[in-house]
């Protein structure tokens, strides 16, 4: 541990979890840009170096062969030091398996780099079979009476915290409560699982997330600034658009309003990256697992909005209007990415295809033409 390590390790140092947040970026790279030589000669290192840490953090369980990892903080930093954080775990998980996958591909396409990569960090064969054994017998914690994903072992036998009964003056909890009343206690700072049903929403169906996602909004304060922009993106794909309006504008506004009362000790950056999040994961419904793909939805705010996007090789705007929403290539030969389930192939060809945005609910009021700002109502 160096000079600039957290000297409050509860939710500093034992946030092991951004060594799997970095290698997941990695991962996004790869896929976007397909940069072997970057894989080749800094990402692999990076991604195999960081996977043996797991395997001397975590360990298999006697009682059933389950890879766990104890004494953990997860992002939510109101519940610290916990055993098997559901987060952190399955981005384990995702590292462990990508790491797999990584050495296949630079056998493949490399081999004369990959050989002397594994010679110059000693990496051995076993070493990538017990990757792929943790990744396969990862236990990810699971309620059966609830239906919903414990944030880790023990969450959900501690006592909810009453945020109605908590007075407006009393946020952030943190600057108003010993730390220890906070980690007895069911509250959340900030997204923690549903930030990884975000990163890694492949994994789970829609009722799932939806489950999960009304739990935790019940007892998430967001207190941190990086929280609302990931409760708005869920929020659009479960259909809740107002709510995920309102924590768009939140997220947008966070240093205008000075919305956390201590903008003048430096802007929230993250938040920034978080709008744009919103405008494009949320509204826009944009993910890439494996592939490009959209589910834009326009605000009743807004007269239309658009944004542009970079992958494999080609950029393409996307504008979502009343009237649909138009995919334009702009740069690159062609791509085919995906308009809510609807295969759409651009080329040089034929660069532009407008197609029908999804409509609002049908108990939802029509959209209103309004200019599209950031503003409150």
């Amino acid at each position: 541990m160096g000079d600039e390590a957290s000297a409050y390790f509860p939710a500093g140092t034992a946030q092991y979890h951004i060594n799997a947040d970095i290698m997941y970026s990695l991962q996004k790279y790869w896929e976007a840009t397909e940069d072997l030589e970057f894989l080749m000669d800094m990402g692999a290192e990076m991604l195999w170096e960081t996977s043996r840490f797991w395997m001397d953090i975590g360990h298999f369980r006697e009682c059933d062969g389950r890879f766990v990892i104890n004494c953990v903080t997860g992002p939510d930093e109101y519940t610290a030091l916990v055993n098997n954080n559901c987060y952190t775990n399955l981005m384990v998980q995702a590292q462990l398996r990508f790491a797999v996958q990584v050495v296949e591909i630079l056998k493949r396409q490399c081999y004369a780099k990959y050989d002397a990569l594994v010679l110059k960090i000693g990496l051995k064969r076993k070493e990538i079979q017990m990757w792929a054994h943790a990744a396969e017998h990862m236990f990810v914690p699971y309620d059966q009476r609830l239906g919903i994903h414990p944030q880790d072992d023990t969450f959900l036998l501690k006592e909810k915290w009453d945020l109605e009964a908590t007075p407006a003056h009393k946020f952030p909890l943190l600057l108003h409560y010993h730390p220890l009343n906070l980690y007895r206690k069911q509250v959340c700072k900030q997204a923690d699982l549903i930030l990884a049903q975000f990163l890694l929403g492949d994994q789970f169906d829609k009722e799932q997330k939806r489950r999960d996602y009304e739990y935790y909004k019940g007892i998430t304060t967001h207190d941190s600034s990086l929280s609302g922009a990931i409760f708005a993106i869920q929020a659009a794909e479960l259909g809740d658009h107002d709510q995920a309006y309102e924590q768009f504008l939140t997220t947008a506004r966070m240093d205008l309003d000075n919305c956390h009362h201590n903008t003048e000790h430096g802007i929230h950056t993250a938040s920034m990256a978080g709008t744009w999040l919103c405008l494009s994961a949320g509204f826009g419904g944009m993910r890439t697992y494996g592939e490009l793909s959209f589910a834009p939805w326009l605000p009743a705010q807004w007269e239309g909005y658009s944004f542009n996007v970079t992958y494999r090789g080609c950029r393409v705007n996307v504008s979502v209007q009343p009237a649909g929403t138009t995919y334009t290539l702009t740069k690159g030969r062609g791509i085919t990415l995906q308009h809510h389930r609807n295969q759409v192939t651009l080329t040089s060809e034929t660069p532009a295809k407008t197609l029908s945005t999804r409509p609002l609910p049908p108990q939802a009021e029509p959209a209103v033409a309004s200019k599209a700002q950031f503003v409150r109502n």
